[in-house]
């Protein structure tokens, strides 16, 4: 039940982007937040992009870490990690905030927490964090590893939290 819903999410939030364009909230740090709408609801999410990007690839797309609120879908805290890569069918992606280590499941070029409660934790980690590393493999076999930093994460989820209406 979880996957639809997220996969949902994804794509309205990428379609919302060309269809109706984003606002800004603010750059926090190394995190900017955004809201926009879909079907008259708001979606309010948040991104980064690492750091630092390593791995023996010649070519690669677009990576970051996103977290998105869909109030009226009662989606919170979806956290997402989209690799600028296809992952590996079945493959896993390990990620690490600070002695916290969390799994999440891959599909096509993004990786979700495998519950709510597992997004929840993430963010909870992320908001404790100063830095946050994502390894994955492409379908090729290509091992990644991605280092984000989390400085100005809390203050863009405030930011992107107000804006959604979450407590």
């Amino acid at each position: 039940m979880r996957f639809p819903l997220i996969a949902v999410l994804t794509v309205a939030i990428t379609a919302t982007a060309s269809a109706q364009g984003i606002k800004p909230l603010g750059e926090f740090r190394d995190w900017a937040a955004y809201r926009t709408s879909q079907g008259g609801e708001r979606v309010c999410y948040m991104a980064s992009k690492p750091k630092k990007a390593e791995g023996k690839y010649k070519k690669r797309g677009d990576i970051y870490a996103m977290v998105a609120h869909r109030p009226g879908a009662k989606a919170l805290n979806v956290v997402s990690i989209q690799a600028g890569y296809r992952y590996k069918d079945g493959s896993k992606v390990a990620l690490k905030v600070g002695g916290r280590a969390f799994t999440l499941f891959t599909q096509g070029q993004t990786a979700w927490a495998n519950s709510t409660a597992d997004d929840a934790a993430i963010v909870k980690a992320m908001k404790a964090g100063s830095k946050m590393v994502v390894r994955g493999t492409s379908s090729r076999g290509t091992k990644t590893k991605d280092t984000y930093s989390l400085l100005g994460f809390t203050a863009a989820y405030k930011a992107m939290s107000r804006a959604c209406g979450v407590k």
